[in-house]
């Protein structure tokens, strides 16, 4: 029997976590939204012992809507109900205050935790307090504040849908520092030291994935050293995380406006792990 995969789609209200699902279903996930966390237990259980693929693939929405309590206890939950044969996945989708509110106000949508005493703001703030146990224990952060749905679908397309049950998948992002860092990757790499295409006025409109600017970057030595020393760190240390059973590595490296050294930075890196057959995602956020 196939080991079946659940992934469990949580994050804040307003930050896409129904497009996530509906995108996972189109994907051929069995999809279930709003899982009561009691029966999460028995859920997975019922996984385990179906024999028909048509179970492989599954996603769970569980967020807010349960209580408070509970939604509280899903990280240790997920660490006692280690089952050999459903691997677990814990989605966190996230947007910043301003673009929750800015939805909000668009759909004319109600957020679950507000009431005639607590403003929308207030319950954005709660909920995000509350939240914050889950969405530090998530194996995969998106933020969404500056996706659109069919970015959104996209990044589930490529980095959960398309990612192998038991492979940990490295995620490359790059990004501009004058548009602000992720907030959802695990390791930021500052790249501004090196040498800027952009002075450059015939690279000037061009990215790090156009040939004039990969052959200047490709023959500046302190480029090459960087590339280098982040590859070697990261092998050095994968090994690691994939022991403690990490799903996803985000890595992001940013320069002043994203366009050429942190994309030329992060495709060299992806394709050194692509080379030693590892899953791989680059997203160029800024671009």
């Amino acid at each position: 029997m196939r080991r079946k995969r659940l992934v469990i789609i949580s994050g804040l209200s307003g930050a896409g976590k129904s497009v996530v699902l509906r995108a996972l279903e189109d994907f051929g996930f069995y999809c279930v939204d709003n899982l009561p966390i009691g029966i999460l237990r028995g859920f997975m259980n019922f996984l385990a012992g179906q024999e028909t693929n048509h179970y492989d693939c599954v996603a769970v929405g569980i967020d807010v809507r349960n209580t408070g309590s509970s939604i509280v206890e899903l990280p240790s939950l997920l660490k006692d109900l280690g089952n050999s044969a459903v691997t677990v996945e814990l989605i966190f989708i996230t947007a910043t205050p301003s673009a929750l509110l800015r939805r909000f106000s668009e759909t004319r949508r109600k957020h679950p935790l507000s009431t005639q005493n607590i403003s929308l703001a207030d319950a954005i703030t709660m909920e995000e307090k509350l939240l914050d146990p889950v969405s530090n224990s998530a194996d995969l952060r998106i933020d969404s504040s500056h996706l659109t749905v069919h970015d959104l679908r996209k990044r589930v397309r490529d980095n959960i849908a398309a990612k192998p049950a038991d492979q940990m998948a490295l995620q490359f992002v790059s990004f501009g520092y004058k548009k602000g860092v992720p907030t959802d990757a695990d390791f930021v790499y500052d790249v501004r030291c090196l040498r800027n295409p952009y002075w450059e006025l015939p690279l000037r409109d061009k990215d790090g994935r156009d040939q004039e600017v990969i052959e200047l970057l490709d023959n500046d030595p302190l480029t090459s050293k960087m590339v280098e020393d982040i590859s070697k760190f990261l092998i050095d240390w994968l090994g690691c995380f994939e022991k403690i059973s990490r799903s996803y590595l985000t890595i992001a490296f940013g320069c002043t406006g994203g366009r050429h050294r942190s994309v030329f930075v992060a495709e060299k890196v992806s394709t050194i792990f692509k080379n030693n057959n590892k899953s791989t995602r680059v997203t160029h956020r800024d671009l």
